[in-house]
């Protein structure tokens, strides 16, 4: 009972920390030590208790009741090139670490139903550059921090077939800080502090399919849905009044500097993941997937304020996949290596391109160990991500080109990522 004080403790702890990060979108897949070391590789195999956020039907195969929690450390890096009047100049994103918390346990109840709760974060970002840089009209700071509970009930239909069914309820937090040229009398212009904060909750389904096809080969499927988030909340400025700039002869699209609630609604992505796990030994196993998101369903990201001004920001972005490998030995029967690799294609329209996510496609290369002491386990992780450079001489986003930047890109994003998970069996 001791040892389960401790991993409760564990995961109720990983629930309290925030989740932000910086990814391909903004969805996250640093769900577990596991995981990230493989690349994602876990719907085929789908065997430990995390298999709750990869394939929910895989948790059939843990007798008992099992426990996980661990936390993913992301350190993004990189710069934006402006050009501005025929110049170029660098400006680097802010230091910053961003942890993503993930907790999952499982129980059987008989040879053919199983339960588990998930709880892990399944969209993030993290961005900050200096107030006073270049692209400060369109943004300065931008955070979105989210937390999924899904609890879900696998049933295990025969030797071979699994399948399981969960729903998530997703809670989201959004801040974002911009500046807003104002003129009260002509013909000064100062820079407004503008803030944008608000949440929301959305709800999904989770289904998974499992199919252990013998000792050697077994295949995953799952599927997410898609999820209307809501959010609502307040826009706050520094200087609250009239803006000359808003009206004639400027007319400029700004809006007026009062304080006023603030509502939005962002579509986020279904997705579909394969995989298919070979093992040739025992104690070695290959898996190959994918993973298709439709992120075409991201078209914009407009923001209504109660004082008449809406920012119409367009997305238009397109679906995109993500294609992964990944190996597992285990030279010892208290000790695993893991190495994975993934791949994953552009989503951003380069016509709507801004500053909130500066990335193009990436690729990630990922290592890991575990090992097993008793009825404990410890899973450690490291992946580096390399995402590709994203232009900006084609995009109309707000604050970009009316701040009078004619182009520029991306340049050294990426990100490390450290990560642990803990785990409890009985």
């Amino acid at each position: 009972m001791k040892a389960l004080r401790i991993v409760w403790l564990a995961l109720l702890c990983t629930v309290c920390c925030t989740a932000q990060a910086l990814g391909e979108g903004f969805a996250l897949n640093e769900w577990s030590a596991r995981g990230v070391s493989l690349a994602g590789g876990m719907v085929g195999r789908a065997d430990d208790v995390s298999a709750l956020a990869y394939n929910g039907a895989g948790i059939t195969q843990l007798p008992g009741t099992h426990m996980m929690g661990g936390l993913a450390l992301i350190a993004p890096q990189g710069s934006i090139v402006s050009r501005q009047g025929g110049q170029e100049r660098s400006t680097f994103t802010k230091p910053a670490l961003w942890p993503v918390p993930h907790a999952f346990a499982s129980h059987q109840f008989n040879d053919r139903f199983w339960l588990g709760l998930g709880i892990f974060s399944r969209f993030g970002l993290g961005n900050s550059y200096a107030e006073n840089w270049v692209g400060r009209y369109n943004v300065y700071e931008v955070e979105l921090q989210s937390i999924s509970f899904v609890p879900t009930l696998a049933v295990k239909l025969n030797d071979i077939f699994s399948v399981s069914l969960g729903i998530e309820a997703l809670y989201a937090h959004m801040h974002m800080g911009s500046k807003v040229p104002t003129m009260v009398t002509p013909p000064s212009v100062f820079d407004n502090d503008m803030r944008i904060e608000g949440s929301g909750w959305g709800v999904g389904v989770h289904t998974g399919l499992h199919m252990r096809l013998n000792d050697q080969w077994s295949v995953g499927a799952s599927y997410k849905s898609q999820i209307t988030l809501n959010i609502t909340g307040n826009t706050d400025f520094a200087y609250e009044g009239p803006n000359v700039l808003s009206g004639p002869p400027f007319n400029q699209h700004l809006p007026y500097a009062k304080d006023c609630s603030t509502h939005a609604t962002l579509q986020l992505p279904d997705s579909l993941a394969l995989g298919v796990t070979y093992r040739p030994l025992e104690n070695l196993s290959c898996e190959v997937g994918t993973v298709w998101t439709r992120w075409s369903t991201y078209n914009a990201l407009n923001i209504y304020m109660d004082n008449g001004y809406a920012a119409i920001n367009n997305k238009k972005w397109r679906d995109g996949w993500n294609f992964n490998a990944s190996v597992e030995y285990k030279p010892l029967d208290w000790w695993t290596l893991r190495a994975g690799f993934s791949y994953e294609t552009p989503v951003v329209n380069e016509n709507h391109s801004d500053y909130l996510m500066p990335t193009n496609g990436r690729q990630t290369l990922s290592l890991g160990t575990g090992v097993r002491w008793n009825n404990w386990t410890l899973d450690l992780a490291y992946a580096h991500l390399w995402i590709n450079s994203l232009g900006y001489g084609r995009t109309d986003a707000k604050g970009i080109r009316s701040a009078g930047i004619q182009g520029g890109h991306s340049s050294g994003v990426g990100a490390n990522i450290y990560m642990f998970s803990v785990g409890y069996s009985f």
